[in-house]
């Protein structure tokens, strides 16, 4: 480990190197990327340097120790050494963590899909409560969120929605949400008064550029027609509609969301962009099944993650056992709890199986 993590503090510093010569900006492309490469590092290097300065800590506490003979001296010296131990320890597995293999795709934006699943008119309306609840969560991030897609029901439901969220790291968190998610409580068009249980589904994917994806326009067919539904002034009245069908793996999408063809044209492209590239990266996960086992829900679709539990304002999350009596809260974009907890067993489960590959 110490050996890697000196190659990354010489790398750092030619990186600097690099960064301080006058025509760098010249290459506006190598300076982006360069920029990235030292903000990612430099974590890591001042990490490295607490590290440093802990076990530094601890021999000058030892060397005190061994040479002094005023016991008041010396007790000062115990008290430094047990922090400078502590701080080491700690150091070293914050350091472990942060040379884990990183997910190359954890900075880009993410498309999200949720699809209502068993459950009819009740699954639907559940489907619309996730996606604003996912809205506020970015928001309170200060993220953007754009609609790419939606088919909606006359009660307020939604049978799918497809939207867009924009911010630094969004695919880092909202990985951990792609599975089934359950709701348990009584319809509102129940009379009886019977708890069901209604589910639907939720995809997270990373926004996939053209450079990741490359689209044969052979392979494609576009339609374009009048947007259906309560769409407003002129969306109904205008082929303004875009429907793209990919022939090789038979993906459709369907974009209506904008006035202007050109504009619902690009979000299709878009969300057609990312299934391709999702449907690579899930290909990718069944080729390596072992590491997939070691993640926390963040490759199967069919996985049931969450349960959403009404009647006793619970939640739980299945994969790390964790429950939650703050429901409101939750269904409010309060989430920051459960995925931070995903994101620990995960680490946890990836430190354990580096330990494994160590012995």
């Amino acid at each position: 480990m110490f050996d890697k993590l000196e190659d990354i503090q010489s790398r750092f510093e030619d990186v600097l190197a690099q960064l301080n010569q006058p025509d760098i900006t010249n290459d506006q492309k190598k300076f982006k990327a360069l920029m990235k490469e030292q903000t990612d590092l430099s974590v890591i290097v001042e990490k490295y340097k607490e590290y440093k300065a802990a076990k530094d800590g601890i021999e000058e506490s030892l060397a005190i120790l061994e040479e002094e003979t005023d016991e008041e001296m010396k007790e000062l010296a115990k008290e430094e050494l047990g922090d400078c131990k502590d701080r080491l320890a700690e150091c070293e597995n914050q350091l472990k963590i942060l040379l884990l293999p990183k997910d190359p795709n954890d900075d880009k934006n993410v498309i999200v899909e949720i699809r209502a699943g068993a459950g009819g008119d009740e699954a639907a309306l559940f489907a619309a409560e996730i996606y604003r609840m996912y809205v506020h969560y970015a928001e309170s991030k200060r993220w953007k969120v754009e609609v790419l897609e939606m088919d909606e029901i006359g009660i307020g439901g939604l049978k799918s929605i497809s939207f867009m969220i924009t911010g630094n790291g969004a695919y880092s968190v909202m990985k951990y949400e792609s599975g089934v998610h359950r709701v348990q409580r009584v319809p509102e068009t129940e009379s009886g008064g019977r708890i069901h249980t209604s589910t639907i589904t939720v995809a997270v994917m990373p926004e996939a550029e053209e450079v990741d994806v490359v689209i044969d326009e052979k392979d494609i067919r576009i339609d374009v027609m009048r947007a259906s539904g309560c769409g407003g002034q002129c969306v109904n009245t205008t082929d303004s509609a875009v429907r793209l069908t990919h022939y090789p793996t038979g993906i459709v999408v369907y974009s209506q969301t904008e006035k202007s063809q050109l504009q619902n044209k690009d979000k299709a492209f878009a969300l057609l962009r990312a299934k391709l590239y999702d449907l690579e990266c899930q290909k990718q996960h069944d080729a390596e099944a072992e590491a997939r086992k070691s993640q926390i829900g963040t490759g199967d679709r069919s996985e049931k993650i969450r349960t959403y539990n009404f009647p006793q304002g619970r939640v739980t999350d299945h994969r790390i056992g964790l429950t939650l009596y703050k429901l409101d809260k939750i269904m409010n974009g309060d989430i920051q709890e459960i995925i931070d907890a995903c994101i620990t067993a995960d680490q946890a489960a990836k430190l354990a199986k580096m330990s494994e590959e160590e012995r």
